[in-house]
């Protein structure tokens, strides 16, 4: 079985990769492209319509700033970013993956990920890592490169496994951060350490959080989460027998058990704040569940 739904996976733009280093072709596509602003935080404009659409403009209107092939729809109509100060447009709102990511449809929504991804690896990578020169943007904005050295860099991703946790009885595991305000709880988490594999990542991160030891750990499906840099695999596992929970205190507030009245009975009483639909926490939620969870996906969640 897997996800069957993932806010940020739905792309479908061709991204033309293998265009990317025909200045030739970039250039005529830039020409007529359609531009999606984007500034170093990750936020991009929106028109508010009968749902979120994102709001471009021509590329004789776009402000000056890095461009970024994003790539081509069906009708070869090519569209770009700028990562640059929002320009103010009326009835123009600004929003970030989060507020919106799961209420644009599947080409809005895979555009808007991949300008926001590639807006803040910008930010973060502006200088050679061997000898600090400032390095420039070639391949379509998807490279940087030393002119110092010749040394290219390309965007960076970090793999995280995320992870729902059952029990004997089919019961799920949700813990609060130590951060998180009351009432807010989601599945475990973490990065992927050098040297392991997905499967060993899983079983390390939930006996660190919450000192279980798991096992029929299993693939469910991915999705990027570009908040800076991460790509989230998302999996299912199993904690046998009568084990206790131990909190890593630096990390977990607090962790229980639910089973799926106690999940719908809290979340409806207002109790328990789930993770928004734009999460691949929350897919893996209602893969469990059977169903959607109750809550409002208006914007802002």
């Amino acid at each position: 079985m897997s996800l069957g739904w993932l806010a940020l996976a739905r792309g479908t733009l061709d991204r033309v990769a293998e265009r990317r280093r025909d200045e030739d072709w970039v250039t005529a596509a830039w020409a007529g492209c359609r531009v999606l602003v984007v500034d170093e935080r990750g936020r991009v404009p929106f028109r508010l319509d009968d749902r979120p659409r994102l709001a471009f403009v021509p590329a004789r209107r776009a402000p000056i700033g890095e461009r970024v092939l994003l790539g081509v729809d069906e009708d070869k109509n090519a569209y770009f970013a700028v990562i640059a100060t929002l320009p103010e447009q009326e009835g123009v709102e600004v929003a970030d993956l989060r507020r919106i990511g799961a209420l644009l449809d599947d080409v809005e929504s895979g555009m808007m990920t991949h300008a926001v991804a590639m807006a803040l690896w910008h930010a973060a990578h502006r200088h050679c890592p061997r000898c600090g020169a400032l390095t420039k943007t070639v391949a379509a904005g998807h490279v940087r490169v030393c002119p110092e050295d010749g040394v290219e860099q390309y965007p960076r991703l970090d793999p995280a496994v995320i992870m729902l946790v059952t029990d004997d009885d089919d019961r799920v595991l949700l813990a609060r951060g130590t951060a998180w305000p009351e009432g807010r709880a989601s599945v475990l988490a973490g990065f992927l350490e050098p040297g392991e594999s997905l499967e060993q990542g899983v079983v390390r991160e939930v006996y660190e959080e919450v000192g279980l030891r798991v096992e029929d750990v299993r693939y469910l499906g991915s999705q990027p989460w570009p908040l800076p840099q991460s790509l989230m695999l998302g999996f299912v596992c199993h904690a046998p027998g009568e084990q206790s929970l131990r909190l890593e205190a630096s990390e977990i507030a607090e962790a229980r058990w639910y089973d799926r009245q106690d999940l719908l009975t809290a979340t409806l009483a207002g109790d328990l704040v789930l993770p928004g639909k734009v999460s691949i926490a929350r897919q893996l939620l209602e893969h469990w569940y059977g169903g959607e969870l109750p809550g409002s996906w208006g914007l802002g969640l």
